[in-house]
């Protein structure tokens, strides 16, 4: 007997079909009865609701059909269909005709025919696909599995028979063709109670061609973040360590903490080992990473002192750590430790205490810092590791501390204005004294280290005194704006500052006992102070017109009166020898770097500043300027030169010093272009030139930047160095990039250099043709939503100094499949050698 209910409510059905789905119960029992005998034994979380066109009573059959646009809501999850039959003898339910299950995670299940059973946990599913979306790396990422057919157990696990997995969107104009990528296999489990994945007899495809094949593979489904297990290997190749292949395997230990332990298989030189720790607690975390290796062939590089072919155990251990003391203050660290030089460079192994791509050298710290909207606090120890062969470590210095502390306040309601708290500690010790030749340095290869042949000033500079050496220094400013009625600003500035130094100089032995010739040893405490007193003065000159925008021409003046700066000659300089006189620094009270020297006598700064803004965003300025020493010592100047000559060939060092300008032009959002320079205060003639430029076109972006740097003969740097660096990229379509870049070394010195390292004792040595290229690189990406495919070309030249002889020649490539895994592949090219390595 067929029965048929059409067009009834919602309530009505699912009280029908649920009493089908029920154990049986009394006849005299109502359907709502019934429903609400089942809702009062299950709780309201496993009631069942219904929605269908109609519901259709096969009592021959003894089946119950829900017929049209069929919804079903059970415990969170939702069964859609065309038509739901419910066999009340088997307790299963059939699905068909567009069925699908939404899960309560939001995972989608569809297929052409659905059996399961009444709770929707058990079952088989034909033409099954499964859509899940997860959050990786802050961005959604949907995965999607197919089977022709399926086996769900116990509503977590399914087992897809001949299936394929992929985090690929399907092909808008074409979904039947295949994804950029999928894993096939004869048999894919996915267990969502372990949230992982395995796949048995798997294949990897790219475009539907299979190019690797794996027996049987596993991985975390895509809602894990940490999951013990093997992570994507890693390939490397170099001559002297051959070929290997690391693959690394992450212990998750806890939440908060994991173990990473990767071991690499070197042909060359056997089995090199890495372990990285990592802690996370309450209020910071912190990670020990350690690496080594018992070398099989130590020949493969040079002996003592230019490479470690004597060591063959090498190895290092590292450690960053930070922690929040509260809201302003932290504290941490990051420290390592190596047998020798070379041992990140010759293995490969990626440093945090490792900074800049020239002059490479490991920074050891321990610091604890505070800061809040007025002030800041920074104490820190270092020690530095140089890691070429020409870094001689008796020549670091180790800081023990180095103390910033400054502080703005308001100033007394009778001064008004804003005052300033500037203090400085610094502690430092230097086994070797660190000393150069000028006008031209001797060659590092001959001497090895830096050296002087006549240890006097005129010919030989002191960089770094040996020794312990320590500076206080406290410093108190005070300045305020007045603007008059036409616009006219005045600022009156004052400081007072204080310095006290300790020097404990070590002469003893052959470079040692030249100290005295540089500083004074005799004394060991030190002291000088240093008033000032200044006024700047500014007239901004505003002109607002209706088509060329709003232009504004502003004369800057500024004078600072102070007395001699003492003890020049007296004191090291071990901070301040870094100085660049350029439109940032002419109109500050004190352009030294640092604290070891302080700007002396009465000075005058001088300039105007011009700037237009139009209606459509563009933008434009000028400045240009000049500083005079109007009375008094001038700091710079010949005569006055501390140990490094510090303020020599710095524009600064005459009366009247060069002009120095700056041009900056953006017309639009997508071109501008930067220039600043320097121009000899006589002639005119370039000191200092940098130009910066960025334009973007559409889908082509280039950046283009020009440094040209006089000699400057009293700082042991005898020639003029020039460079050009040009990098573009270029958006094919939105998928795929290319990008390159060139350097180009316009003095063509770099060969002068390699020349000279390959063969010291010449006496004569080729220069390189204008132009000479220093470095190139080329490289292209392709990235959408599943995949991350990116290669790279590199040729770069290396000065000895850097840590490395000759041309380094690389290619990577890396490929990432989202959410299934990642490979990178670094591979040395042509026969340039690294330092320390022979052959």
């Amino acid at each position: 007997m067929r029965r048929t209910i059409g067009m009834v409510s919602s309530l009505a059905i699912a009280a029908a079909l649920l009493s089908a789905m029920l154990p049986a119960v009394a006849s005299a029992q109502t359907l709502n009865e019934a429903l609400q005998a089942k809702v009062n034994q299950s709780g309201e979380k496993d009631k069942l609701l219904v929605e269908a066109g109609q519901i259709v009573y096969n009592d021959d059959k003894n089946t119950v059909s829900a017929i049209g646009d069929v919804q079903l809501h059970y415990q969170g999850r939702t069964l859609q269909a065309d038509e739901v039959i419910y066999d009340r003898g088997t307790k299963r339910v059939f699905a068909k005709g567009n069925a699908r299950i939404t899960e309560t995670d939001g995972t989608v299940v569809t297929g052409d025919r659905f059996e399961l059973t009444d709770d929707f946990k058990d079952g088989f599913i034909d033409s099954l696909r499964v859509q899940r979306t997860a959050v990786m790396g802050g961005k959604p990422v949907t995965t999607r599995f197919a089977a022709p057919r399926a086996e769900r157990t116990g509503g977590e696990t399914m087992v897809f028979e001949k299936g394929t997995y992929t985090a690929c969107e399907p092909c808008a104009e074409n979904p039947e063709r295949p994804p950029l990528w999928q894993v096939r296999a004869a048999k894919i489990i996915h267990n969502n109670t372990e949230r992982m994945i395995y796949y048995e007899d798997a294949t990897i495809e790219f475009a539907g061609i299979p190019l690797a094949y794996i027996p049987y593979i596993s991985s975390p489904d895509p809602t894990v973040k940490r999951k013990t297990g093997f992570l994507a290997p890693h390939y490397l190749a170099s001559s002297a360590l051959g070929y290997g292949v690391g693959l690394p395997y992450f212990i998750n230990i806890a939440p908060n903490m994991d173990l990473t332990v990767t071991p690499t298989v070197l042909t060359r030189q056997g089995f090199l080992g890495e372990v990285e720790w990592r802690h996370r607690l309450l209020n910071g975390s912190y990670n020990i990473r350690a690496a080594g290796i018992f070398q099989n062939d130590m020949d493969a590089f040079l002996p003592s002192p230019l490479g470690p072919g004597d060591e063959r155990f090498r190895g290092s251990i590292e450690s960053t750590g930070r922690f929040f003391i509260n809201q302003q203050w932290q504290w941490g660290w990051d420290v390592a430790a190596m047998t020798d030089k070379w041992f990140f460079q010759n293995y490969k192994i990626k440093s945090e205490s490792i900074s800049g791509t020239y002059f490479r050298e490991s920074t050891s710290t321990v610091f604890l810092t505070g800061d809040s909207e007025t002030g800041f606090f920074d104490l820190r120890g270092y020690y530095f590791k140089g890691l070429s062969s020409t870094d001689w470590q008796k020549q670091q210095p180790v800081v023990h501390p180095v103390l910033d502390y400054d502080k703005r306040i308001a100033g007394p309601s009778w001064l008004g204005g804003e005052v300033t708290l500037n203090a400085n500690v610094t502690s430092l010790t230097r086994d070797q004294a660190y000393f150069q030749q000028t006008p031209a340095p001797l060659n590092n290869y001959l001497g090895y280290y830096g050296n002087c042949t006549h240890f006097v000033k005129g010919q030989c500079i002191m960089q770094g005194v040996a020794g312990t050496y320590s500076r206080a220094t406290a410093e108190v400013s005070w300045r305020r704006t007045f603007i008059d009625p036409l616009g006219q600003t005045w600022t009156p500035f004052a400081s007072f500052r204080m310095d006290g130094t300790w020097l404990k100089a070590d002469i003893n032995g052959p470079l040692n006992q030249y100290v005295p010739n540089f500083v004074d040893t005799n004394a060991d405490v030190l002291g000088r102070v240093m008033p000032a007193v200044g006024l700047e003065y500014r007239f901004p000159l505003v002109s607002v017109t209706d088509t060329l925008g709003t232009h504004t021409i502003e004369p800057i003046a500024q004078i600072i009166a102070r007395p001699n700066e003492t003890r020049i000659g007296s004191l090291p300089n071990e901070d301040s020898q870094s100085l660049v006189f350029d439109d940032t620094t002419i109109f500050e009270w004190n352009k030294f770097s640092g604290y070891d020297r302080v700007e002396g006598g009465v000075r005058a700064n001088y300039g105007a500043k011009y700037t237009i803004t139009t209606d459509k965003g563009g933008y434009a300025d000028l400045l240009f300027g000049q500083s005079y020493q109007v009375a008094g010592k001038n700091s710079f100047e010949q005569g006055y030169n501390d140990p490094s000559n510090t303020g020599l060939d710095s524009g600064l060092d005459k009366r009247a010093s060069d002009y120095v300008g700056r041009v900056h032009v953006a017309p639009d959002p997508m071109y501008s272009v930067t220039a600043r320079g320097r121009f000899d205060q006589e002639t005119f003639a370039l000191k200092r030139l940098e130009v910066s430029t960025n334009l973007n076109f559409g889908k082509l972006s280039t950046a283009i930047t020009y440094g040209r740097y006089a000699a400057q003969p009293n700082l042991a740097i005898p020639t003029r160095r020039e460079g050009l660096l040009t990098s573009a990229a270029y958006n094919i379509t939105p998928n795929w990039t290319l990008t390159g870049s060139v350097l180009f070394d316009l003095n063509g010195d770099k060969n002068n250099t390699y020349n000279f390292y390959a063969n010291p004792v010449a006496s004569n040595y080729l220069r390189t043709p204008f132009g000479n290229v220093a470095s190139t690189s080329v490289g292209a990406m392709y990235r959408d939503e599943c995949t991350t495919f990116a290669i790279s070309y590199s040729n770069t030249y290396n000065d000895p100094t850097t840590g490395i002889r000759g041309n380094n020649q690389t290619i990577l490539v890396r490929l990432e499949l989202a959410t299934f895994g990642a490979a990178q592949l670094s591979q040395n090219l042509g026969t340039s050698t690294q330092d320390g390595v022979s052959q």
